[in-house]
């Protein structure tokens, strides 16, 4: 009995111990399988592989390859002074020396300096976008394909103000080409690849992601760039940045970089932006945009103030052209301009993509804020590229100068513009008002960065056509509880271009 029992102890007990190992296996395959799904999902939160993806866009994108003529370099000649033993000799050396001949050689040739840059087709015919950077001032243009042709280009148009370039090149047979996608539909954090000739490497494909839009780097008018980390190097301006779907959303233009190379902060223009040059590039062979005819500035805190807005937002107007769109419209220095066709206008610089956008002659209604009251004006817009023609003209005959020679007001030294002061600070004739002759260090004027120079034109709703006038304004604006007083400033450092500032009245 003993035994008997002992044995079903035995047999218990290893029946419970293969029990307990099975649920350990059991368990041990569930935090597996756990672990698997879950590796699946993290990776299934990255980017697909973009191997096939990289492979399908490559034949597309392109090398640009220019030459530029330039002449061999001369070594200037000394002054060697008449008698001087073996001048004759050294007249002779230096001569040809700046002729580009060594003695008893024959004359050099001209060099040829080259360049590479990234482009990329978008027609089956040969049509190759690039930057206007790699292309300007190219006495050739040669497109090199992945697969080893190399094809003579023929330059289309260019737009500095976008940085963008047209290129044709003719072949027998059908190029590769791409699309352009929908840059608008762009979310910060999205994936996208650029494919590019990254020091002349050729057919390097990058990957990351868009760290920001619509950033503003002043390298034209008309800024509005996609910020990505995906790696942009010299060499990579004028290659395409890719969305996921294998479009066209980017030309890559310009980079941030200390040292040179990539820190993971790259530029490229839209491809809303790039498309609408490109259809004008192509049809016209320049671009045909759409003109104001106005100088614009941001509304800061302290301009909304002094013009009696609620709040800082929209494009204050600096000066109207004369004889532009905007001056026959009616539309005056002072105005704000809070919508274009009914879309508000946060800041000037939207307002000025706003209205490059659009063809010349286009009718649009400006709404603009003159003293705090809202107006509709209606505008046909003229084109930019005449109406650059008139700006030298733009500020003609303002008011006369006169009144008193010199004031000191608001931390400010102004006097009357007088020809001796025209020649020491470099004044334009076309420049009336008063100039600015010494800032006090611990004035308001000295925080708005006014420097001795500048010239004020207008101060408040009146002509500074004196200095006693400009300091009648500030008094009256002082007497009426004013908290600011809004002037036209034409800065020296700006080459005298209209800007308004709103300085801080002490109260009597």
């Amino acid at each position: 009995m003993t035994v008997r029992a002992s044995a079903k102890v035995a047999t218990r007990n290893t029946s419970s111990a293969m029990q307990t190992m099975t649920r350990v296996t059991l368990f041990a395959f569930a935090v597996l399988a756990i672990w698997v799904i879950g590796m699946q999902s993290v990776r299934a939160q990255g980017p697909a592989p973009v191997a096939d993806l990289a492979e399908q866009l490559s034949p597309a994108v392109v090398n640009i390859s220019t030459s530029q003529k330039a002449s061999g370099g001369g070594v200037p000649a000394p002054n060697v002074p008449e008698g001087t033993p073996f001048r004759e000799f050294f007249e002779e050396f230096f001569k040809k020396q700046q002729e580009g001949q060594k003695p008893g050689r024959k004359p050099n040739r001209p060099r040829n300096a080259n360049s590479l840059g990234s482009g990329f087709v978008i027609d089956a015919e040969g049509t190759v976008i690039t930057n206007n950077h790699v292309i300007d001032g190219a006495d050739e243009i040669e497109v090199i394909f992945n697969d080893g042709r190399r094809l003579k280009a023929e330059l289309i148009g260019k737009d500095a103000k976008t940085d963008i370039a047209v290129l044709k090149v003719k072949s027998d047979t059908p190029l590769p080409f791409v699309e352009f996608g929908n840059s608008s539909k762009l979310r910060v954090g999205d994936w996208v690849m650029a494919i590019g000739n990254p020091f002349g490497l050729g057919g390097t494909v990058t990957l990351g992601i868009v760290s920001a839009m619509n950033r503003n780097i002043n390298a034209g008018p008309y800024d509005d760039f996609i910020q990505t980390d995906a790696s942009i190097n010299r060499g990579n301006s004028g290659g395409p940045l890719f969305a996921m779907d294998g479009k066209v959303i980017g030309v890559n233009t310009a980079i941030i970089s200390p040292s040179g190379g990539s820190i993971g902060i790259g530029f490229s223009v839209p491809s809303d932006t790039a498309r609408n040059v490109i259809d004008q590039l192509v049809k016209y062979g320049e671009t045909r945009r759409g003109w104001l005819g106005v100088r614009i500035q941001n509304v800061t805190e302290d301009l909304a103030d002094s013009l009696g807005l609620d709040e800082a937002h929209g494009a204050l107007v600096a000066d109207v052209t004369a004889t532009s769109p905007a001056e026959k419209a009616g539309i005056k220095a002072g105005d704000v301009v809070v919508s274009l066709d009914g879309r508000d206008m946060e800041d000037s610089r939207q307002l000025s993509r706003a209205v490059g956008q659009l063809a010349p002659d286009t009718t649009v209604t400006v709404g603009v804020l003159r003293k705090g009251k809202p107006l509709e004006i209606e505008v046909t817009l003229g084109r930019l590229e005449t109406g650059e023609k008139l700006v030298k003209a733009a500020d003609e005959k303002r008011a006369e100068t006169g009144g008193a020679a010199e004031v000191k007001v608001l931390g400010l030294t102004v006097e009357e513009l007088t020809d001796e002061l025209r020649t020491k600070f470099k004044v334009p004739e076309k420049v009336t008002g008063v100039i600015i002759s010494e800032v006090a260090a611990d004035g308001a004027a000295a925080d708005k960065q006014l420097r001795p120079g500048d010239v004020i034109a207008e101060v408040g709703d009146v002509k500074a056509s004196s200095p006693a006038e400009l300091s009648k304004a500030v008094d009256a604006a002082v007497k009426a509880g004013d908290s600011s007083i809004l002037m036209l400033v034409l800065r020296a450092q700006r080459n005298f271009d209209p800007h308004f500032i709103a300085l801080r009245l002490k109260k009597k």
